[in-house]
């Protein structure tokens, strides 16, 4: 049974979020506040499995009360978002700051079928990484700064620890594509961060997030790397040393145009069940450049992204999973280890790493 403590100043709110978690059987709703500070309280004495965390409330704010759980008793928290630049940046923040997902919601008295349809599973996944948080977050407070925090990894079938250089100037593939979802805004953050400015090729990014969450996203990448990141446009060549992400509820084509390789945003396929989906990237880098293509998959929940690396792999191409012991949520990565379409399995630390050891000859 999944313990969840809501947080949230909206009564409208919470009883939706009662009424539809009272429906699974595997989940138990054990308290509600109605501010951070209740929040802070309840998350102490009721020991959650996980907090689902407005951002924005009265007396103490969500950013605040994540912090006060972290130091007092760590558990999962999911932040609940307004679909606004200012909530899309404060929400970045919280995932800095230990929270491991958002949920968006609309302004008061809009549809929320998005409680129904997606927050019962995201907390159920995320629940199972309380051990982990809760180690993390302890042996932080009594360790020092450079002791090593990472569960014992799953047995990667290559695992690196090795300064990330350019060590020549080739390159074996000519792009590389990430695919993430669940936990993915900080792990994408420590690959960028690690990667040499002087990076031979462009990375093409499909995070699954809200339309209004991917601009700040890019932003916030692009403050903290030595490449340069950006929101893709519509239709833009892409540039070696520059990482383009996707905007939220489209999708990032690759297309190989006579030798220019463009990248195009685009609303097709419109049917698909995440929008940007790492399917339609991984396909179309595939089909693009064959042999010369390259993608990881990050944390995430399903399976999106699978299908498109079937396609970039029966074409030559290359891919890397994160391990699972690294994973918020090991589900689009483990689809790839299933169907034995990684060539590697590599820990979050090490990806970056990994990345340049195989793309740089």
């Amino acid at each position: 049974m999944v313990k969840v403590l809501i947080v949230d100043d909206s009564a409208f709110a919470r009883h939706s979020m009662v009424a539809a978690l009272e429906k699974d059987p595997d989940i138990q709703v054990v308290g509600q506040a109605r501010n951070g500070e209740e929040g802070v309280a309840l998350a102490r004495s009721l020991d959650p499995d996980v907090v689902t965390m407005d951002v924005e409330m009265p007396r103490m704010d969500g950013i605040t009360a994540l912090k006060r759980i972290m130091a007092e008793s760590p558990c999962p928290v999911l932040m609940v978002s307004s679909l606004t630049d200012e909530g899309a940046h404060t929400t970045l923040k919280a995932l800095e700051l230990g929270a491991l997902d958002f949920i968006p919601k609309g302004p008061a008295g809009s549809d929320l079928s998005w409680i129904q349809r997606d927050l019962p599973a995201k907390l159920k996944a995320l629940a199972r990484r309380k051990a982990f948080i809760r180690l993390v977050h302890r042996k932080s407070l009594s360790s020092p700064p450079a002791a090593s925090h990472a569960a014992p990894p799953a047995a990667p079938v290559s695992r690196r620890s090795m300064p990330v250089v350019l060590p020549c100037s080739g390159f074996r593939y000519d792009v590389v594509a990430i695919g993430v979802s669940t936990g993915g805004p900080p792990a994408v953050q420590k690959i960028l961060s690690a990667i040499p400015a002087a990076f031979p090729v462009p990375i093409l990014i499909a995070q699954h997030m809200p339309a209004t969450f991917t601009g700040p996203f890019a932003a916030r990448l692009n403050n903290e790397s030595q490449i340069a990141v950006k929101e893709a446009e519509p239709l833009e060549r892409v540039k070696a040393g520059t990482a383009y992400v996707c905007p939220g509820g489209r999708h990032l084509r690759l297309e190989n145009r006579k030798g220019a390789l463009m990248a195009v945003v685009t609303e097709e396929p419109r049917d698909a069940l995440y929008k940007p989906s790492a399917n339609v990237l991984m396909e179309t880098v595939g089909l693009a450049l064959g042999p010369r293509s390259f993608c990881v998959m990050l944390t995430g929940m399903g399976n999106d992204g699978l299908e498109g690396t079937k396609v970039l792999k029966s074409k030559g191409g290359y891919a890397i999973a994160q391990s699972e012991a690294t994973c918020v949520v090991y589900g689009m990565p483990k689809a790839l280890v299933d169907f034995h379409l990684a060539d590697e399995i590599v820990d979050l630390d090490d990806i970056a790493a990994a990345i340049v050891a195989a793309v740089v000859r």
